[in-house]
């Protein structure tokens, strides 16, 4: 099996790790525009050859495009143009513009739209690391509109992964994604533009952060050129997420600001509900 990927970063890079070492992949072929990936990809046996998009595709069996959502949304169309008996996939974290952009393409059986929740703070290929996936869920968008035959390799591939699979539609994605993944990344560049404009004396910071703090702000790393295009375009369920989560700040700010100790206590119970759902064995 021949796989391509397209775009030599975390997701990507890791992907192709895990699908050579797992035995899925026989060769994996890398695509990228940025020749400093390129070079990197194949110097630490990311890739083992890197081809322009069309060449790579002629000689793949499974196409992954692991880019940044804007550029998915002009590149799979193109893509599909190409393709033969080729399976496409994408591990965009939106969906919705993705899936409208290719809805009426006759190629379209040939495609599955994926996102698999799992990724770090870094990026690049030098980011790429075993076993990222395992044990995480990826969720499979509109699979009516996919072939029975692309649907059964996407899933051999993600199985091979570790990870099981969750049928959403579009829509449903990236509602979902913007109150799980979305909301938690702006929360945490929010806090580390408050904390940098708070606290002038980067020693305190480095010297004071703690457990909470480093896990709180980590996503603040993440790349912008990755998290820009993912929050404009599912700009209306972020700024609905964003509502209510400012909603929830101003009755904590009302709450300690009043010393009112039994809505804040309240608050915190309330928050606390989310054991539950996380599994949280306390």
């Amino acid at each position: 099996m021949r796989i391509s990927v397209v775009g030599l970063g975390l997701i990507g890079g890791s992907m192709a790790l895990d699908l050579k070492k797992n035995g899925f992949a026989s060769e994996i072929i890398g695509v990228d525009i940025n020749e400093k990936h390129c070079e990197e990809a194949l110097s630490i046996k990311l890739v083992d050859r890197i081809l322009p998009i069309d060449l790579a595709l002629e000689q793949s069996d499974i196409m992954i495009l692991a880019i940044p959502v804007q550029h998915i949304v002009k590149v799979l169309p193109e893509v599909l143009n190409m393709v033969k008996s080729q399976v496409i996939i994408d591990v965009g974290s939106t969906k919705q513009l993705t899936s409208e952009s290719v809805k009426h393409h006759p190629s379209r059986g040939n495609f599955v739209a994926t996102h698999p929740m799992a990724g770090t703070e870094f990026s690049g290929p030098t980011a790429a690391i075993n076993n990222l996936f395992r044990s995480k869920a990826v969720i499979f968008c509109d699979v009516e509109l996919s072939s029975s035959e692309a649907l059964k390799l996407v899933s051999d591939l993600y199985f091979c992964l570790g990870m099981p699979i969750i049928n959403m539609n579009s829509q449903e994605h990236d509602l979902h994604a913007a109150y799980v993944s979305h909301i938690s990344h702006i929360s945490s560049f929010a806090l580390a533009l408050t904390v940098l404009k708070k606290e002038k004396d980067a020693q305190n910071i480095f010297n004071l952060a703690s457990g909470g703090f480093d896990s709180t702000v980590r996503l603040a790393k993440s790349s912008p050129e990755m998290w820009t295009p993912i929050f404009t375009q599912n700009a209306e369920n972020v700024l609905n997420v964003l509502d209510t989560y400012i909603s929830e700040l101003i009755q904590i700010r009302e709450a300690i600001e009043t010393q009112n100790t039994e809505a804040l206590n309240d608050i915190i119970s309330e928050a606390n509900k989310i054991r539950k759902i996380l599994k949280d064995p306390r």
